[in-house]
């Protein structure tokens, strides 16, 4: 069950143009402690003003601890290794390759996708904005118009739960391969013993400082969660989230998902919330950064379309974002894409969130997407696609379906 807590601001950011400048004033108000971890950390553009903020607080005394995935991220830039280390940032890889061959073991498929940041304890960030400048991408070079996500900051107790997760995730990555064996509930005890759990290390987590977030948004005490998924006690919990409250959805469901290829419960449930009446609309990719995510969907728009689910395309340019709005008043924001990836293998944070300011805020922001950006898929035209579409969507289904079989994965 998630447990929604009062938090004391809420703030949705739209694409790292939005994001980055609160980061680095966060990070240049930080006195004790910076925690971040994501998938992507590029250093072009935009991605170095975030870095060169974490190499000032460095400098001044405040612990950086920044983790990201080996994979996502890979080696760091030689310069920015040596910056880092001059500077006092602590940087760990993720589950390195060690080999060429790590991608052909099926346990090292297990990625580090969330993408979360916290600030003395004090202020959270997460969604599913890479470090990564809006206008590049790593595979594709420069890009026409920014991506188009989102991220989220709150403050209150989250952060504080936030805290301990991260620096349970950091000091399990310091600790190696025996921490990552442990049973949970030990590993846990021992982390708390090594001084780090329950916030009990005074210099990093002294009273908070200012955390330099904008006015609240929306009526006061907005509530929220933090969701996590992992490979131990939280291997479907963001699934879980998604299909209790579109199960309990009245008139509207509205997700936007960059890689959409949801397991049956949850295509069940969107399906049954639109034959019961409830506006289901879907906001997906349309120019796509990877060819076995973005066919491997198309074969189940089927069955959505014929039940009146609603699918918008967006082609403006990549579509990354993980977001829902539902009734007006329930919203997440994260990492998690609703496909196999996300929801059976990487580690992923989601926010969700109980306020109407906030739903509104976002949903407005989904359906100017599909009005200016988008385009909306026919059923008669979907029916109607070439063969070779076809053929296509069914390889790229079968091919994702065996990779899970080597996973020991059901879906």
């Amino acid at each position: 069950m998630t447990l929604l807590r009062p938090s004391e601001t809420l703030q949705l950011f739209q694409g790292g143009q939005a994001l980055f400048p609160a980061f680095i004033e966060a990070f240049d108000a930080a006195r004790n402690w910076i925690q971040l971890e994501t998938y992507i950390f590029d250093f072009h553009g935009a991605g170095a003003d975030v870095a060169e903020a974490l190499v000032r607080a460095a400098r001044r005394g405040v612990t950086v601890q920044m983790l990201v995935d080996a994979v996502g991220t890979g080696t760091l830039p030689p310069e920015w290794a040596e910056k880092f280390s001059d500077a006092g940032v602590q940087c760990s890889l993720y589950s390195p390759m060690d080999s060429g061959l790590g991608l052909l073991v099926p346990e090292r498929w297990r990625r580090l996708h969330r993408k979360l940041c916290v600030v003395d304890h004090a202020i959270v960030f997460c969604g599913g904005i890479n470090v990564l400048d809006d206008l590049f991408d790593p595979n594709h070079g420069v890009l026409q118009a920014p991506r188009f996500d989102f991220a989220v900051a709150v403050t209150g107790p989250l952060a504080i739960e936030a805290t301990d997760a991260m620096a349970l995730l950091w000091w399990r990555v310091q600790a190696g391969y025996s921490a990552r064996q442990m049973h949970l509930t030990d590993a846990w005890e021992r982390f708390k013993a090594a001084g780090y759990g329950g916030r009990t290390d005074a210099r990093l987590l002294a009273p908070p400082a200012h955390s330099g977030v904008a006015p609240l948004l929306g009526p006061p005490r907005p509530r929220a969660a933090l969701v996590l998924r992992d490979n131990l006690r939280n291997r479907r919990s963001i699934e879980r989230a998604y299909r209790k409250a579109i199960g309990q959805a009245h008139h509207e469901v509205i997700i936007a998902n960059a890689y959409f290829l949801p397991g049956g419960k949850l295509r069940r449930a969107l399906v049954r919330a639109a034959r019961r009446g409830v506006r289901v609309t879907l906001l997906l990719q349309g120019k796509y950064e990877y060819f076995m995510q973005y066919h491997a969907a198309r074969p189940v728009y089927g069955a959505l379309l014929a039940a009146g689910v609603e699918i918008h395309e967006y082609s403006t340019s990549f579509l990354h974002a993980k977001v829902a709005v539902i009734d007006g008043h329930w919203a997440t924001v994260g990492s998690s894409n609703l496909d196999p990836l996300s929801l059976l293998l990487a580690r992923e944070a989601n926010i969700v969130v109980e306020d109407r300011a906030f739903a509104a805020l976002l949903r407005a922001r989904l359906f100017d997407a599909m009005v200016h950006h988008g385009a909306r898929m026919e059923p008669a035209a979907y029916s109607q696609r070439p063969l070779g579409q076809r053929i296509q969507g069914w390889m790229a289904y079968a091919l994702m379906r065996l990779a899970l079989l080597l996973t020991g994965q059901r879906y």
